[in-house]
């Protein structure tokens, strides 16, 4: 059915003589006098109501709207009004990752996108909303590669919200969006010479965490889940199968960041039983 504009303050009715004519409605005078009313893609009706003296919008509104559903860019009225943080907090739940990356996106999302960002409709989003929230980020020190993993949540949180048709475009993929930079920093290693000192410096039953972290490359959770099964002392090699990371505070087990399984060499001259020479 083709949307049409309803003029509430006057109503049709047949007089005496058989003819139709427009007479005063009860509501003449006040409240909103037109309503755009259209049938949405859902076969639900819809509407809009403009003010006295405004039918020429209200037309123009209602042309953009079926022009919209004509090219499939139609975005639902309701859905557009949720707002950023009603929609972010359900599809964090629903992301799939393990609980601690789930926990700190959360994390990062409520403490430096929902104060800026949360109470917004998605439907009113633009890239200035962007551009000035990537900005606050950078004068309350939030940069660097946090700044740009915290951006990269609201993005991919915008991105679903457009597939649900919530907003017609995200506005992070605007041109003059720039996420926050990232500076490349060179790792300078350690001497062996301060890695053996490091060494020397620690609880003996700690050092065999330098031998793990210097000699076989090991994160900090990795060197914490090594398990003895996992050291092939016939081959001289360290097989990487699992971490210990914290979830929601707790401690447990988890695969290798990404999942990466993988098998490390031990160094040639280890620390752990040579000491410095």
């Amino acid at each position: 059915m083709a949307g049409h504009i309803q003029d509430r303050w006057y109503k049709s009715e047949v007089g005496p003589d058989g003819k139709t004519r427009r007479v005063k409605s009860d509501r003449y005078g006040s409240g909103a006098r037109y309503r755009a009313r259209y049938v949405g893609p859902d076969g639900t009706e819809k509407s809009k109501s403009f003010p006295d003296r405004q039918k020429r919008l209200a037309d123009q509104w209602l042309a953009h709207t079926e022009a919209d559903m004509a090219r499939g860019q139609y975005i639902d009225p309701r859905a557009a009004r949720i707002t950023f943080q009603q929609y972010a907090e359900t599809w964090v739940s629903t992301q799939g990752a393990d609980p601690n990356t789930q926990a700190s996106m959360e994390s990062q999302l409520r403490l430096h996108a929902f104060p800026y960002l949360g109470s917004r409709p998605l439907g009113s989003f633009q890239p200035a909303h962007i551009r000035d929230w990537v900005r606050q980020l950078s004068e309350n020190g939030i940069r660097g590669s946090y700044a740009r993993t915290i951006y990269s949540n609201v993005r991919a949180a915008l991105s679903a919200a457009v597939d649900d048709g919530h907003l017609p475009r995200n506005p992070c993929a605007a041109r003059s969006v720039r996420p926050p930079t990232v500076d490349d920093r060179r790792v300078a290693p350690w001497t062996p010479e301060r890695v053996f000192a490091v060494q020397a410096g620690m609880p003996e039953r700690f050092r065999a965490m330098v031998d793990l972290g210097g000699g076989c490359g090991l994160r900090q959770g990795e060197i914490l889940g090594v398990a003895v099964d996992a050291i092939d002392f016939a081959s001289d090699t360290l097989h990487v199968v699992q971490q210990l990371k914290l979830s929601r505070s707790k401690a447990a087990f988890a695969p290798p960041k990404g999942g990466k399984l993988r098998a490390s060499r031990s160094p040639v001259r280890s620390p752990m039983h040579s000491g410095p020479t």
